[in-house]
């Protein structure tokens, strides 16, 4: 049997760096890559630039709009960043792809609202930070994936990924 292109998706808080390192990674793997973001409906993006988090009902469209791209590249591999904050919703897009690896992007408060305040042209404000810290759950012993350290080098991160994804995928 050959190795198949893995599916991953990078996910963790707004401003943990999931866009840079999931682009780098793609290119790496020379395979797909989607921003998660680009995913939410208008409305989502309106509540979030208000400052007001979303709800599962907010997200459960988007959701199924990520399973659904999953679901398309499961032949051919892919690189997707979002969020993902709950173990549920990580389920919701194992169910469409079963073979997703997680890569959890984990930083200290600190850095993300400093990295948060010094973006600009995104929807996704420093207000938002704490209300996603809340909800975050880390990936559990059942999920497969790895957490890893936000503040080093997109590089290095990358590097580690490509050492951590289960062999036999990539």
């Amino acid at each position: 049997m050959t190795a198949q292109a893995p599916q991953i998706v990078v996910m963790g808080v707004a401003g943990s760096g999931k866009t840079t390192v999931g682009t780098l990674l793609a290119h790496a793997l020379g395979v797909e890559y989607g921003e998660g973001d680009d995913f939410h409906p208008e409305a989502n993006v309106a509540k979030m630039a208000a400052g007001v988090p979303l709800d599962d009902a907010d997200r459960a469209p988007w959701l199924d709009a990520l399973a659904r791209w999953l679901a398309d590249r499961q032949h051919t591999g892919a690189v997707l960043t979002c969020s993902a904050l709950k173990q549920t919703y990580r389920d919701r897009l194992r169910a469409a792809a079963p073979d997703l690896y997680f890569v959890h992007l984990a930083a200290p408060r600190e850095e993300l609202e400093r990295r948060l305040t010094s973006r600009r042209g995104h929807f996704m404000g420093v207000r938002m930070l704490d209300s996603q810290l809340a909800v975050l759950r880390p990936l559990t012993d059942d999920e497969s994936g790895i957490t890893l350290d936000a503040t080093l080098p997109p590089g290095e991160l990358v590097e580690q990924v490509l050492a951590a994804v289960p062999t036999g995928v990539a």
